[in-house]
């Protein structure tokens, strides 16, 4: 199992962070704009709830499969099955008058050539990528709460 994990403090409240998690527009923002995130049936962020996310490159787009396992306020757990199989976890911290926001990313790809493609290829792009959304998700809920 490899573990990815980043935090970024935010000067929002919890609840504005939660909002650029769970609701799609916002989450449209902020992530990486080859990744597209679709609803099964209807979008929302209960336990149980589905989607995909498509990664959206040329001839082929890998998809991952997810559907929520773990949701409180201020936590969401996506649980993927795909080309690699895991966790991305999405927590709210309080803190004052903002908010620490912790994402853990757990997965392991059970097919060895996908395996050996992911840390010659994409390991440190997708590293770089989670804490790029992170600054992104950031400037969202800190335009928002400028906006209150």
């Amino acid at each position: 199992m490899q573990v990815f994990e980043q935090s970024i403090d935010i000067n929002a409240p919890a609840t504005v962070v939660e909002d650029c998690i769970t609701d799609r527009i916002l989450m449209h923002r902020w992530l990486n704009p080859a990744l597209r995130c679709e609803p099964v049936g209807e979008w929302n962020t209960d336990v149980g709830s589905k989607s995909r996310f498509i990664i959206q490159v040329p001839v082929v787009q890998p998809t991952l499969n997810s559907t929520v396992v773990e949701r409180q306020p201020g936590l969401v757990v996506w649980e993927f099955d795909g080309f690699f199989h895991g966790r991305d976890r999405w927590e709210c911290q309080p803190i004052d008058k903002k908010t620490r926001l912790l994402n853990r990313f757990e997965f392991e790809i059970p097919n060895p050539i996908v395996s050996w493609g992911f840390k010659t290829f994409a390991e440190y792009w997708t590293k770089q990528d989670m804490q790029a959304q992170l600054r992104r998700l950031k400037l969202v809920a800190e335009e928002i709460q400028q906006g209150l």
